[in-house]
């Protein structure tokens, strides 16, 4: 812009002496256009010769005063690269491009792409026109082409359910609905290993030792099975699932124990425990508060050490999954104001193992 400014003043401005002296002003532009070579010369000494924007400018300036014949004579150009830096100023006189309000449809912040793709990943049934539909409602109008574009530049499907539900979206989902199983060896004083088959609901995160042996086999783990729908009844009309391994204890009279209630199996990769992880958890648990700290002399000992612990893990051990809440609390005591009033009483469980504490009525 400033430069084609600077050539038409320039240009204005060689002008006037072409009407106030009409006589020999072709030679003297001649001069100038020679004077100025010449210093393009001393400039570069033996260097190529190399003309600046500014001496483009010079040329094409001085261009109007000289009979348009005498140009092959006199500039060190052809007419055609005179023209050609002619029309390359007209040209950046009309450029657009780098200014700095450009025309057409504003950019995307770069806030509302990032919101775009948090609902698309965590609402993958959602399409362009619901997410969309969820932007206008938190005040951001967004058209669904917009949507459309983020989504496909960033590798997401524009499409509802981009990607099948994970492990941990289902379980999530499907909480209060699954049981889950798995068996924990436990090692006696004697060293001789025994092993418990250990049930947890996930919805309430409710704890059952099924039972404890020496030789698990398929007929003792179906009926365990069995003694786990009796031992819930009613309550097992809530449960869709029973979540498993691939034991080879687990056979099809086990699955059909619990299909004869309406509960369908779901089996987890081989080797991948982390697809049953609350019944692993839990498993840990055991070891960490109870099993690492006792020694057990036979099944019956053990047996009877875990139902204690399954009693305190049901009634009294808070879990963050619920609030701090034990999994049959249904809510929160009321909280004690006056700390001083009240007695803290310990109930030691395990001989002291696991301590519980409240407050004496």
């Amino acid at each position: 812009m400033i430069v084609s400014l600077v050539y038409r003043v320039t240009r204005k401005l060689l002008s006037v002496p072409a009407v106030l002296l009409r006589r020999r002003v072709a030679e003297d532009a001649e001069i100038l256009v020679l004077r100025h070579e010449n210093a393009v010369l001393r400039r570069q000494l033996a260097a190529p010769v190399r003309y600046e924007p500014a001496d483009r400018l010079w040329f094409a300036a001085v261009s109007s005063l000289i009979p348009r014949r005498r140009w092959a004579e006199v500039f060190p150009v052809t007419p055609g690269t005179l023209l050609d830096w002619h029309r390359r100023l007209v040209a950046r006189r009309w450029d657009y491009s780098k200014r700095r309000c450009r025309p057409g449809r504003p950019p995307t912040a770069p806030a509302i792409k990032e919101l775009v793709l948090r609902l698309a990943e965590e609402n993958p049934r959602w399409g362009c026109r619901r997410i969309q539909g969820e932007l206008a409602r938190l005040g951001h109008q967004v058209g669904a082409s917009t949507v459309w574009q983020i989504l496909t530049a960033a590798g997401a499907g524009p499409a509802p359910r981009r990607n099948g539900p994970s492990w941990r979206e289902f379980l999530t989902a499907q909480a209060d609905g699954i049981i889950a199983c798995d068996f924990l060896h436990i090692d006696l004083v004697d060293l001789r290993r025994v092993y418990a088959l250990v049930f947890l609901e996930h919805g309430t995160r409710r704890l059952h030792i099924a039972g404890v042996t020496a030789h698990p086999t398929a007929q003792w783990t179906v009926q365990r099975a069995r003694n786990l729908t009796a031992d819930l009844g009613v309550r097992f009309e809530s449960l869709r699932f029973v979540l498993r391994d691939r034991d080879s204890k687990y056979t099809e009279s086990f699955d059909a124990v619990f299909a004869s209630e309406g509960i369908e199996t779901l089996k987890t990769a081989p080797r991948s425990p982390r697809m049953n992880a609350r019944c692993e958890r839990v498993i840990g648990t055991l070891r960490r508060e109870l099993l690492d700290h006792l020694l057990l002399l036979n099944e019956a000992h053990a047996r009877g050490v875990l139902d204690v612990y399954a009693v305190h893990y049901n009634g009294h051990r808070p879990h963050q999954a619920r609030g701090q809440l034990p999994p049959l609390a249904q809510e929160r005591p009321a909280p004690s104001t006056d700390l001083t009033a009240h007695r803290l009483l310990r109930t030691r469980v395990l001989g002291g193992v696991v301590n519980e504490y409240r407050y004496v009525a």
